[in-house]
């Protein structure tokens, strides 16, 4: 028992979030410096672009390249070794890189990897239900749906993945979970009457956990902010690891992590919550539409 829990621990770990903060620490050290690229690269004998893929996380530097950079910084052993210790963690897998790039987009790959170690999540949708409160038959149309389709052993893998992104809702320190949905979202019938009456029943269900808060923005609401541009906000247990906003489109995602836009994005999702529905009017709101179809 102790070995399975020191397994789920370890698996916790995300090699995403610990490459954003690696990534950051090199970049830190040579702005400390005051040096320049080149001049990094040529005490080193790399090459800059070499260097310049380490600074923006393209590739993660390795414990060797890691002691190698401290040496030409005059970092202090004990933070040389803290980020020794980053790099060797940075490189392990994450539990969702088991699955296949058929099943995990790389695009999405690196929400997963945010996501799975977050503390809270905070998502303005339109015209979807978040990910993290769908049904597996909602889910399943939705898949359907996909241009080009994928095959039934991809799409099974995908409820699987999105699964095991559910299962933090319910973990013992469990993921926070803040979501405003448009009236708009509900009313599309994805699947049919009985496969949204099943949805809107388990965002009621999901609404009373005390770790999620949903709440409606009805179209009474009138302009309202980011109309249109749906958004996520990723909140982590470590200071040291900033927020994230992130957006998607049809064949990629940006991510922000510049703290300007980050407020941004912050303020919005406030303004959004503000001229929604109370997280009780919300429910009342879903029983009700679900007792229509």
């Amino acid at each position: 028992m102790k070995q399975a829990k020191e397994e789920l621990v370890e698996e916790r770990i995300s090699p995403t979030v610990r490459l954003r903060r690696l990534t950051r620490g090199i970049r830190r050290w040579r702005a400390e410096a005051g040096l320049r690229q080149e001049d990094v690269a040529a005490a080193l004998d790399w090459s800059k672009p070499k260097l310049s893929r380490f600074e923006n996380a393209e590739k993660s530097a390795g414990p060797a390249e890691v002691l190698a950079l401290a040496a030409v910084y005059g970092v202090p052993d004990a933070e040389r070794d803290q980020y020794v210790a980053l790099a060797l963690q940075a490189r392990q897998k994450g539990w969702w890189q088991r699955y296949g790039q058929d099943v995990l987009a790389s695009n999405f790959e690196e929400y997963i990897g945010l996501e799975s170690e977050a503390a809270e999540v905070h998502e303005f949708s339109g015209e979807l239900i978040p990910g993290l409160l769908q049904t597996e038959r909602y889910a399943a149309e939705l898949m359907r749906a996909w241009i080009p389709q994928s095959d039934d052993v991809v799409m099974k893998e995908r409820t699987d993945l999105r699964a095991q992104r559910q299962a933090r809702l319910h973990d013992t320190n469990p993921l926070a979970v803040r979501t405003v949905i448009h009236e708009s979202a509900l009313r599309q019938l994805i699947g049919g009457p009985e496969v949204m009456r099943e949805q809107l029943k388990h965002l009621v269900v999901s609404a009373k956990l005390p770790n999620v808060t949903v709440q409606v923005l009805p179209y009474s609401a009138g302009a309202i902010p980011a109309l249109g541009l749906p958004f996520i906000v990723l909140s982590f247990p470590d200071r040291e690891d900033p927020d994230v906003a992130f957006a998607e489109h049809l064949t990629g995602s940006v991510y922000m992590e510049d703290p300007t836009e980050v407020e941004v994005y912050t303020l919005n999702f406030s303004a959004l919550r503000s001229k929604a529905l109370s997280q009780r009017e919300s429910i009342t709101f879903l029983n009700r539409l679900a007792r229509e179809l």
